[in-house]
């Protein structure tokens, strides 16, 4: 995935313009409905949101793209969709993660996730990947412009190898466009240094140069 040309949805924001694309809308909040004329139902947008990740879903960003949802609204539709993962016994749930809420593997189902990724004694990083995460996680949210400036060297691939390994992920940008992301740390990065959150990021002084 790259993050100059983001050619499939890779935040809720842009996942809201495409489906009112795809309803004949001009770009802007979806109608949060139960028409069955008016497709997708909003539990699966809200599911959608939860599945292209970034930052934990709130009620609040979830009623900007789905116009007229109500936080009680929004509330069912988490429990539905945990209710209906929980009968079909799918190894993934939906899990509060500071103010909202993200789709993440069920505990049973970590070991799966070390054997993608090879297991975090086996990971092994470039020092210029390692370079960039760092910046990244001091500097977070950060974009590439600012990584690429710091380091004095393009960081696009460096960008998405951390990507693919789940060190890191995408943010959207408040208030900018849909293809404006920025770059933040991830649940995996706090597992692999041995975190319990970013405030046990080292402050030495030589860290905070960074």
């Amino acid at each position: 995935m790259s993050e100059e040309r983001l050619d499939e949805p890779t935040t809720p924001e842009e996942l809201g313009r495409t489906y009112a694309a795809m309803l004949g809308e001009e770009a802007g909040p979806i109608v949060a409905t139960n028409e069955p004329a008016t497709p997708p139902p909003a539990l699966r947008v809200i599911e959608a949101m939860l599945f292209v990740g970034g930052a934990p879903l709130t009620a609040r960003r979830a009623r900007d793209i789905l116009r007229g949802l109500s936080e009680v609204q929004f509330d069912e539709a988490i429990a539905q969709l945990n209710a209906d993962y929980r009968r079909q016994a799918r190894p993934y749930a939906i899990v509060p993660q500071g103010a909202g809420w993200v789709l993440t593997l069920r505990p049973r189902f970590h070991a799966v996730v070390e054997k993608l990724y090879g297991g975090v004694r086996e990971a092994r990083l470039s020092t210029a990947a390692v370079d960039v995460l760092a910046l990244v996680a001091y500097r977070q949210p950060i974009v590439k412009g600012d990584v690429d400036a710091m380091r004095g060297a393009d960081s696009g691939s460096l960008l998405r190898q951390l990507v693919r390994r789940g060190l890191i992920h995408i943010l959207p940008i408040h208030g900018g466009s849909a293809r404006d992301v920025a770059y933040g740390t991830t649940g995996r990065f706090l597992e692999m240094f041995g975190l319990q959150s970013l405030d046990d990021l080292p402050r030495t002084h030589d860290l905070q140069q960074i």
